[in-house]
């Protein structure tokens, strides 16, 4: 590595993905929005497409936007570098992204997934129904060593959880797996807090729409992972056209600059409103990494390298008390999703977690009265006023 190579996460988020732009003489990342490119050369052209279809990164003629995008290219060079990976896949969402690792694990003769509840609602909807083909099983976390099967292709686990921010033991789940490789969910914490593949995760999974991309204009999904890994993932992709589209590429790389400013400026934020709202008569129970009051907060200090900007709140007057809230705040916008600039307030019951049976979200403490809050950059008063009015204060 020579001396000019960054090396400090904040530095590689502002240059990571954009070692060509000196070449192609640009300072901002340039957008391909070609469908399909010109063949002049048939046999450059067959081998490129043969190359493309079998998961290979690049060819020498792109061939077709489904099979590949430079613009898509170039943002997945600098989230497998944030990541810490040789490789990253990208699609149209965090879900086609999801659906795509699922894909792969069957083509390659999977049948049966283990499952470490609570996830992302839609994601657990996806393993539950049956979509896929693939036998999931929802385990506890330390079952995982005595549920591996001869035909187990996976482990699925989201850490810090939605909506509930539980910490997941990565390395102790690796371990239990074995030789099943393990997908983490980390859209929460983002590689600025968390990177499993260091861990010893195989696949790193983000809904890029969030804290990623940051600015809630752009729905994308990654998987970051190892080169031979990829492979399979880009034949899915080819063969489902879920690619990332190139204006989304776009957005999601012009996000990345900001990232560790913004993760850390709403981590902030999130610490001082989750010790306000611990002391609040109307609430009833916090969920923070930062209080200690998730299962495996210790979690914070080893895995993380801070609490995240996620808060999980339950209030005493339970649907009436929530609604309530949702439809009070001012400032606060109240709308699914997460990780962006300004501040969201959600009700996983009613929405996100709708999809799951009531049982199912009774165990895993996604209650009527539960709001999940993603804190934004705003100053940090101003956002306390907005919920604490909300809340009942006059």
């Amino acid at each position: 590595m020579s001396a000019s190579t960054p090396t400090a996460f904040e530095t590689r988020t502002v240059h990571a993905g954009r070692e060509d732009f000196a070449s192609l003489g640009v300072h901002a990342p340039p957008i391909d929005l070609s469908t399909t490119y010109p063949v002049a050369d048939l046999d450059v052209g067959t081998a490129s497409f043969d190359a493309l279809v079998a998961g290979q990164a690049t060819a020498a003629n792109p061939i077709y936007a489904r099979l590949h995008n430079p613009t898509v290219a170039r943002v997945e060079r600098a989230l497998a570098d944030l990541e810490g990976t040789e490789a990253c896949v990208a699609y149209g969402s965090g879900m086609a992204a999801l659906t795509a690792l699922l894909g792969a694990m069957r083509l390659q003769g999977g049948r049966h997934v283990l499952v470490v509840r609570p996830l992302y609602g839609t994601s657990d909807h996806l393993l539950a129904c049956g979509l896929t083909g693939l036998d999931a099983e929802f385990v506890k976390a330390d079952e995982i060593a005595g549920k591996i099967r001869d035909d187990t292709a996976l482990v699925v686990i989201e850490t810090p959880a939605n909506p509930t921010l539980d910490l997941v033991d990565i390395r102790a789940v690796v371990a239990a797996a074995g030789n099943v490789p393990v997908v983490v969910d980390s859209t929460f914490a983002t590689p600025v807090l968390q990177q499993p593949a260091l861990l010893g995760a195989r696949y790193v999974l983000h809904s890029a729409t969030k804290a990623l991309g940051g600015h809630g204009d752009v729905i994308a999904g990654v998987l970051c992972c190892s080169e031979v890994d990829a492979a399979p993932l880009r034949q899915v992709r080819a063969a489902t056209g879920a690619l990332l589209h190139p204006l989304g590429a776009y957005l999601l790389h012009r996000g990345l600059p900001t990232l560790a400013l913004r993760v850390e400026r709403a981590q902030a934020n999130a610490g001082v409103i989750a010790e306000r709202l611990t002391n609040h008569p109307a609430v009833a129970k916090v969920f923070y990494p930062g209080l200690g009051t998730v299962r495996n907060s210790d979690l914070v200090k080893t895995q993380m390298r801070g609490p995240g900007c996620l808060i999980a709140f339950e209030l005493h007057g339970g649907h009436a008390a929530a609604a309530q809230v949702m439809a009070s705040v001012k400032l606060i916008t109240p709308a699914v999703s997460l990780g962006s600039v300004d501040t969201l307030i959600q009700h996983p019951a009613g929405l996100t977690h709708r999809v799951l049976d009531e049982a199912t979200r009774t165990a895993t403490g996604i209650t009527a009265g539960l709001l999940r809050l993603s804190v934004g950059i705003e100053h940090v008063d101003d956002l306390w006023r907005d919920l604490a009015q909300a809340l009942g204060d006059v």
